[in-house]
């Protein structure tokens, strides 16, 4: 079935089973470079501003839930459905990548400097 989002189908193509970490690592940031929501990787989640805290703060906010969500269905959805599943109720995208770096920490220290 063709995927309707291009970005999609890279990660479509190159789900996280296992083995592949590295490769499918490379390819989601790549995707999530190009949908421009790779930061949320790079910033933890922002505080909720004060209400009486300037207008651009509470439009970053918004962004980055907005960009997390994104990036979250990126991630998830480019991994097996095992692994979908014991990660689907982590809240940030930056969490699950830490969980999933650990998980295939060795492939991560052998293979990689990323």
């Amino acid at each position: 079935m063709a995927s309707f989002n291009p970005l999609a189908e890279i990660l479509d193509e190159n789900k996280l089973t296992g083995p592949k970490y590295l490769d499918w690592k490379r390819n989601l940031m790549l995707v999530l470079t190009a949908a421009k929501v790779y930061w949320v990787l790079t910033t933890e989640e922002l505080e909720l501003p004060d209400p009486d805290a300037p207008q651009a703060d509470h439009d970053r906010k918004s962004t980055w839930v907005e960009d997390n969500e994104m990036a979250k269905c990126y991630n998830l959805g480019s991994m097996s459905n095992v692994l979908l599943q014991q990660n689907i109720g982590i809240a940030a995208a930056l969490d699950i990548m830490l969980n999933i770096k650990e998980m295939f920490r060795e492939q991560h220290l052998t293979f990689s400097t990323l």
